[in-house]
């Protein structure tokens, strides 16, 4: 690392260069990377609902349809507005009343149950379906197309609606996080780091490794739109520190040699284990979320493991590069720092949790109890129009359609068409018998029995019967995500299986009831797989077994106040918060608790009693974890306070809670379990009171002291 450090200073503008032109093929790669908009696509394969859903795209486009309630309009004009609509490219077909009788046939000649699914009072409704899938761009254009096209009293509702506002206020906002987040971090930076030239250097540093993280992310072929929107701010905030430090490192090499290369090389190669360490940790903790069955732990805990290691790699090429580029004015433009204000504070302080550390443990045992309690039973949302404005228009029209029609919760039952139709025509009957069931739509229930599909118009045939299937919609009166729907669906399924024992339903509520099942399941697992490598790193890092456990312990009674918070508030949370804000708080904030436990060991070995070494640890140490708190803090709280799509805001809530919480039972709680446990910890660590390889009379001079 000594001659790689060299290297890197002696080469620092061809360094800087190649960087820029890195930027390049990492713009073409980002503007390439597909963005996935559907949340509901990261339910793993293999079960009913998803493969009825795939069987819904690929056979019927069913899986990208839109409803179109129309209020109060004629329907020589709802006629007209049709055929409109079929000439937007990216439409396949448009489904209305007339395509089973014409416009001039009174309402009332049709059979009850297709009257019900096209008219409610003076509304009508249409089904749309789109050539594409939802998030396409081909079916994102249709959307808009279709929008252009209707009037006040017209409302699209569906997936592609909500696909479309979701992209439209994503691609809004994103760009508003970013900038608020860097324009928060740079007033941060600046107060905490005595040079004005710095902070900007820092935030181009690590811009760039964000710019190659963004642009490398076309190796995964798409990303999620939660991703995109956290991934900047998220690798801003958890790497920042590894710039502070490295910078810190310089400073005080350059005390011992002026020459600016050689020192830079000694910071490089001094600070390479601790950054590296750091990260490790940092990455672990993301790549935890590997684990989940739901596809979205991969996409988020990937691409930020991925950012994590770019991170430091520009931590040790780029940065050393600029810093030097920069020396002149980077010493020119200094000035007082609060931090140096602070030194005094953080002197009391220090002596304030040593002194208080048996009142401070009681006071973290006692949280304990309400915070476990409270992130346990932390309500969670899973509809995902929830996360999204109630003023947009796909929430407007989609309030539209289960007013007009009821519609609360639709699910689409996939068979196979060799079952006979008297046996679909009873399977419907037993399925209209359940409760909360208000309408079961399908060709054997309109047509009646003995008559054949024939009569009906192709058009109509191929949205229902296709490809060996035939679709069955069942309309319920009960919300998704609910008990009431899911204890119907257990009554749905053995209908079902009755009479096609490869039948599936999928839809709305089918889907997200298994979104609940799998999302419970993976919490506890990414919880156990977070806190394992963690350990692992951690146990590696200090040579013991019991520094983990301490260590672990401290940071989960963050974890779990930060999480019991949303419950005793009465807020629901997303169900994607529950499951990785763990693993990103974790990985994020044990590195404060390594710096702590780090400055600790030394002072042990420097031969300090406990006391006094605690008190030197938390001295120096709070200055390092506060303004990498702090900088954490103020990267994601400020995406908090202006996002409007509810599941970003949630999480970025929290994660800026988490940071702040992390750091007060850091410094004032870890203390004091610490130096409870030292004699443990002396007794199950390896070279706990000695460097490796300190001679064996050192040792011994050292124990008698």
């Amino acid at each position: 690392m000594q001659k790689f450090g060299y290297f890197i200073a002696k080469h620092r503008v061809a360094v800087f260069i190649i960087g820029l032109l890195l930027l390049i093929p990492s713009f073409i790669g980002f503007a390439k990377t597909r963005v996935n908009y559907d949340l509901l696509t990261y339910l793993p394969s293999g079960i009913d609902s998803v493969e009825g859903e795939q069987i819904l795209d690929k056979d019927f486009s069913d899986a990208a349809t839109g409803m179109l309630v129309l209020r109060g309009m004629r329907d020589s004009d709802a006629e007209n507005l049709k055929s409109s609509i079929l000439k937007v490219d990216g439409v396949e077909r448009v489904l209305w009343k007339d395509d089973l009788a014409g416009i001039t046939i009174p309402d009332s000649i049709l059979p009850e149950s297709v009257n019900s699914v096209f008219n409610s009072g003076d509304s009508t409704l249409m089904l749309i379906q789109f050539k594409y899938d939802a998030s396409s761009v081909q079916t994102q254009q249709a959307v808009s197309g279709i929008r252009k096209l209707l009037n006040e009293k017209c409302f699209l509702s569906g997936m592609s609606a909500l696909v479309k506002d979701t992209i439209d206020l994503s691609n809004y906002e994103t760009p508003r996080y970013v900038i608020l987040a860097v324009c928060i971090l740079l007033c941060i930076l600046a107060l905490t780091i005595h040079s004005w030239v710095v902070p900007p250097l820092f935030v181009l540093c690590i811009g760039m490794a964000i710019l190659y993280n963004l642009g490398s992310n076309i190796m995964f072929g798409e990303i999620s739109y939660v991703t995109k929107a956290l991934a900047a701010v998220l690798q801003l905030g958890v790497t920042m520190d590894f710039a502070i430090f490295l910078f810190n490192r310089f400073e005080h090499e350059l005390l011992k040699n002026p020459d600016k290369e050689q020192a830079m090389a000694n910071a490089i190669a001094n600070s390479f284990t601790a950054v590296f360490g750091s990260g490790l940790t940092t990455i672990c903790g993301f790549l935890a979320m590997g684990i989940m069955r739901l596809g979205i732990g991969k996409d988020i805990g990937f691409v930020m493991a991925k950012g994590v290691f770019l991170s430091v790699i520009s931590t040790f090429t780029l940065l050393p590069a600029l810093l030097l580029i920069f020396y002149g004015p980077i010493f020119r433009f200094t000035h007082k720092t609060i931090m140096s204000y602070l030194i005094p504070a953080f002197e009391r302080l220090a002596g304030f949790v040593v002194n208080k550390r048996v009142a401070l443990m009681v006071v973290g045992l006692l949280l304990l109890i309400p915070a476990y309690f409270g992130q346990a039973n932390a309500k969670v949302y899973y509809n995902l129009e929830q996360s999204l404005p109630a003023d947009i228009r796909s929430i407007i029209s989609l309030n539209v359609l289960k007013q007009d029609f009821d519609m609360a919760t639709t699910n689409m039952i996939v068979v196979h068409d060799t079952v006979p139709a008297y046996q679909l025509g009873e399977m419907e009957d037993e399925l209209s018998a359940l409760g909360g069931i208000n309408k079961v739509v399908g060709t054997d229930s309109v047509l009646g029995p003995g008559v054949p599909e024939s009569i009906l118009p192709d058009s109509v045939t191929e949205m229902v019967h296709k490809d060996g299937y035939k679709i069955v919609l069942v309309n319920s009166s009960y919300r998704p995500a609910t008990d009431e729907i899911k204890e119907q669906l257990v009554q749905m399924n053995k209908i079902v299986k009755k009479y096609d024992p490869k039948g599936m339903i999928t839809g709305e509520g089918a889907l997200t009831n298994d979104l609940i099942s799998i999302c419970d399941t993976d919490f506890k697992n990414v919880s156990i797989a977070s806190i394992a490598v963690v350990f692992a790193v951690v146990m590696l890092m200090f040579s013991s077994v019991s520094v983990p456990v301490v260590l672990v312990c401290a940071i989960e009674l963050a974890i779990f106040i930060n999480m019991g918070i949303p419950y005793y508030t009465g807020s629901t949370i997303p169900f994607i918060a529950s499951i990785v804000i763990g693993c990103i708080q974790l990985g994020a904030t044990v590195d404060y608790a390594i710096l702590l436990t780090s400055s600790f060991r030394e002072h042990i070995r420097n031969g300090e009693s406990r006391e006094a070494a605690m008190r030197i640890a938390v001295q120096h140490s709070t200055r390092s974890i506060l303004t990498s708190a702090l900088t954490f803090f103020g990267a994601t709280f400020g995406v908090y306070l202006v996002s409007t799509i509810d599941l970003i805001k949630s999480l970025t809530l929290l994660i800026a809670r988490g940071a702040l919480i992390s750091t007060a039972v850091i410094v004032l709680i870890l203390p004091g379990l610490l130096m409870l446990f030292e004699p443990v910890i002396a007794r199950t660590s390896l070279f706990w009171k000695h460097k490796r390889g300190a001679s064996a009379t050192q040792m011994d001079a050292e124990e008698i002291d």
